[in-house]
């Protein structure tokens, strides 16, 4: 059975309301909770490309990410989960997974089934929360991984215009 049914989430993937690149987050992470993040893309065989800026690079350890120079530029992970979904991790921070996600990419029940896999793998290898906000409102998320429940759940009521 799916986590969310799309009828009742809908809402929730309109760029109109949530903003088209809604915030994705894991808060109280480690770097080495970033490395099984890496990790699990690469078990999972996910395509990915690292890049810093225009150069892509081939995937480093986190710790070697993690560690640049606060002026350097922010590196960021592309990771296709399927074909026609993608996931753009940034590596702003040691202590938070940061994820952007293209609503539009996620319309329809089949797409919300794939978005809710994503999430429950990163939540079930991390055991923490996967929080979805609306982009820029920052402490309000929408739905997210439960790691008590083991799945997707909404965290607050339906969106209106």
């Amino acid at each position: 059975m799916a986590d969310l049914q799309w009828d009742d989430v809908e809402c929730f993937f309109d760029p109109d309301l949530m903003g088209s690149l809604p915030d994705l987050r894991v808060p109280g992470v480690s770097v080495e909770d970033w490395q099984a993040v890496l990790d699990l893309v690469a078990e999972r065989g996910w395509q990915c490309q690292y890049s810093e800026g225009e150069t892509v690079l081939p995937v480093p350890r986190a710790e070697i990410v993690l560690s640049r120079p606060a002026d350097a530029e922010c590196p960021n992970l592309r990771v296709w989960p399927t074909a026609d979904v993608l996931v753009i991790f940034r590596f702003h921070a040691d202590d938070e997974v940061d994820f952007d996600v293209d609503v539009r990419e996620l319309q329809g029940q089949e797409r919300l089934d794939v978005f809710c896999g994503f999430l429950r793998e990163i939540g079930r290898r991390l055991d923490k929360p996967v929080l979805m906000e609306p982009e820029g409102a920052r402490g309000h998320p929408v739905l997210g991984f439960d790691a008590e429940a083991d799945r997707v759940v909404l965290l607050t009521g339906p969106l209106v215009r």
